[in-house]
């Protein structure tokens, strides 16, 4: 194992392999590379970019302003119908959108408020008279609107928001009604200042009947003096920890009416005597398929978090490549930071990881794109898309915050500085992880479906094949329990470290024990839970919530085993032989930095042998040493530049500061000048003393 007060120069491991930046871009890229390059290109104009230090009232209106340049560059307009100016390209108007974040993060949200959410409210709940009706002006942006889901009293727990719309026969008009305090819609974007229409969620109630939540275009203000209509109240959140540019605000409704045709009837309508029909008899499916469509917000987010941790790792990287400190190795030369093992080991794992987020949403995007086009767009298509995107957004957005923190302490001080992008962005990216959906929630929607895909792969077996699968199951738990396995390992290592290893980075083996964890914790929840169904309800919530841990630890393995897919699939796109050389090896270190996350579950249920997981961490060591002659190609094939980056460190200056530092103290020691150092006096004087 490498000391990690003693670096060894990256030379020292450069085996020859390069890497072809430019084609790696390419795969990085993925289908909607113009797309992506394009709004690029729009992220670097400085009228977009983020100013710190402005007030929230500044930057709110800096950031609408920025909206409607936005619309001049026809940048925002790619997901709409053809026939009202879009191109009907879903997937190339989410890679479009997520690039927004390295320009200004409340920009993309702010942005996804107008086009992603209350736009496609619109367009995907509603029939084309609607569309015809108010697209337009939700495109060219003459009506920003807010998307009114959530509610203070339930957040994530949609199906239950408290907000009535009760159809009125005599009028044939729908009264909106927000009953108490806790049904107040919160955190709205567009609601506190620029907001004049919203999408408005409720409980649709006709003939005394409550058909569930649908969906109702609402107007909010007078365009012309931007005060509230009748009977609507609204609420300003004010300063919040990041995404000031933002103007979320609450908004409730006194006995609000508005006709039975702004009901946004695609999945359900009421006829003018109240009669209520939908093409979906099921009211759960009717619902969760009413939210699918909405689906893009947690795909976009995907998105914008990958493209917030390759900015960072960017920023981090190049300055550990440049910023020299202690000169452990030498008596005159300071070390590269990338140099110390430990800084190999806080960025390149978080390299890697970003890698594996990066091909798992252009995975996320084609499915997306596919589902939204129609090309395949069955139930199971959009169950699956649902899953994906609630699985990668929990993953991607916790990683983001976790690069940051870790990006920001690696710079030290510098990193502190604003200047530099990472707490700025931080603060920003903080709420991700808890809108469009909080991820231990998303995270118990995955385990859900798990679950229930395990319950159907069994669920019409025949008495002997069940009976063989448990006996099956029964014999693997004993092999596990008794740490058979566990002596197989060590025997077939034979004590050498160097079998271990060569086990450790086989495809196969990896593949081999990510999946094995996955389905082993399913299993195990899946069969302390098969009685619940049959108790009573509040015996049976009990024994889900016994288990709800396990539940969501299970999904996380599942989005785990996604992400290092999707990596190995990446693998074979790439064609330059020294570029997938060093891919691998970055791969390898994604899947067995898992393993070793999870060392404790692995040995415990003796899945890997005390002699290999030895092996484990110094193996990875060795192989984070020979990616770190790489380490800035990895990051230049990002393909972000000066205008995107924005960060002083970034720009070369450590690198002058160092290189004049170096030069001054190289004439010093050259010249008669400069002053001895008192420990050479020191040593002199004992060399001295001893003959």
């Amino acid at each position: 194992m490498t000391n990690v007060l003693t670096p060894v120069s990256p030379a020292a491991h450069d085996d020859g392999a390069t890497v072809d930046v430019a084609s790696l871009g390419e795969v990085l890229l993925g289908r909607w590379a113009q797309v992506r390059l394009d709004a690029r290109k729009l992220a670097g104009n400085p009228e977009l970019h983020k100013i710190e230090g402005l007030s929230h009232t500044e930057h709110r209106e800096r950031v609408f302003k920025q909206l409607g340049i936005l619309v001049e560059q026809d940048g925002v307009h790619r997901a709409f119908p053809t026939r009202l100016g879009g191109s009907d390209d879903h997937g190339g108007n989410v890679a479009g959108f997520e690039e927004l974040v390295i320009a200004d993060p409340s920009l993309q949200i702010k942005g996804g408020v107008q086009w992603g959410l209350f736009g496609s409210a619109v367009m995907h709940l509603g029939n084309e008279e609607h569309q015809n009706k108010w697209l337009p002006g939700i495109m060219n942006l003459e009506i920003p609107g807010s998307f009114a889901m959530t509610e203070i009293g339930h957040g994530s727990d949609v199906a239950s928001i408290a907000t009535t719309a009760t159809f009125d026969a005599d009028t044939d008009e729908f009264v909106i009604n927000t009953p108490f305090a806790a049904a107040w819609k919160e955190y709205l974007g567009n609601a506190a200042v620029h907001g004049v229409a919203a999408v408005v969620f409720a409980q649709l109630i006709t003939k005394g009947v409550n058909h569930g939540v649908h969906a109702f275009y609402v107007d909010l203000r007078d365009p012309a003096t931007m005060e509230f209509l009748p009977g609507i109240q609204g609420k300003d959140d004010n300063i919040k920890g990041g995404l000031n540019g933002i103007d979320n605000g609450r908004l409730a409704f006194d006995h609000v009416r508005v006709p039975r045709t702004n009901l946004l009837n695609r999945y359900g309508d009421v006829a003018a005597d109240g009669s209520y029909s939908s093409p979906i008899a099921s009211p759960g499916r009717r619902f969760f398929t009413m939210l699918g469509t909405l689906v893009q917000g947690r795909v976009s987010l995907n998105g914008a978090a990958v493209a917030a941790s390759k900015v960072a790792l960017k920023i981090a990287i190049q300055y550990a490549t440049e910023r020299r400190q202690f000169n452990a190795a030498s008596d005159t030369e300071e070390v590269v930071l990338l140099d110390y093992q430990r800084h190999q080991r806080r960025l390149l794992p978080l390299l890697a990881t970003t890698y594996a987020a990066a091909f798992a949403h252009e995975e996320l995007l084609i499915k997306f794109d596919d589902v939204f086009s129609g090309k395949h767009d069955t139930d199971e298509d959009r169950q699956d898309l649902e899953t994906l995107a609630a699985a990668l957004k929990s993953m991607s957005t916790w990683h983001v915050l976790d690069t940051l923190q870790e990006c920001r302490e690696a710079c030290g001080g510098a990193g502190f500085m604003v200047e530099n992008r990472f707490t700025s962005l931080r603060a920003d990216l903080d709420v991700y992880v808890t809108f469009e959906g909080d991820n231990t929630v998303l995270l118990q929607l995955v385990a859900k479906r798990l679950l229930a895909d395990y319950s159907k792969e069994f669920r019409n077996l025949d008495i002997g094949i069940l009976a063989r699968f448990v006996v099956g199951q029964a014999a693997d738990l004993t092999l596990n329990k008794t740490g058979l396995r566990q002596v197989a390992q060590f025997v077939a290592d034979s004590g050498s470290a160097q079998k271990s290893a060569k086990a450790l980075k086989d495809e196969d083996t990896q593949r081999q024990m990510l999946a094995d964890r996955v389905q082993t914790m399913v299993a195990q929840v899946a069969a302390a839970l098969k009685e619940a169904a049959k108790l009573p309800k509040d015996q049976g919530a009990a024994v889900f919530n016994d288990h709800q841990n396990e539940l969501i630890e299970a999904a996380r393995a599942h989005a785990e085993l996604l992400q290092w897919e999707a990596f190995t699939d990446a693998l074979n796109r790439v064609t330059d032989a020294g570029t997938k050389k060093v891919l691998t090896r970055l791969r390898d270190v994604f899947g067995l930095g898992l393993i070793e996350k999870h060392l404790d579950w692995y040995l415990m249920n003796g899945r890997i042998s005390m002699q290999r997981a030895r092996t484990l961490s110094p193996y990875i060591n060795r192989v984070l040493a020979k990616l770190r002659p790489h380490a800035l190609d990895l990051v230049d094939a990002f393909g972000y530049g000066p205008e995107h980056l924005r960060a002083t460190i970034a720009t070369g200056i450590e690198r002058e500061r160092q290189d004049e530092a170096r030069d001054y103290y190289r004439k010093l020691r050259a010249s008669s000048a400069g002053p001895i150092d008192e420990k050479v006096l020191i040593h002199k004087a004992k060399s001295a003393s001893k003959v």
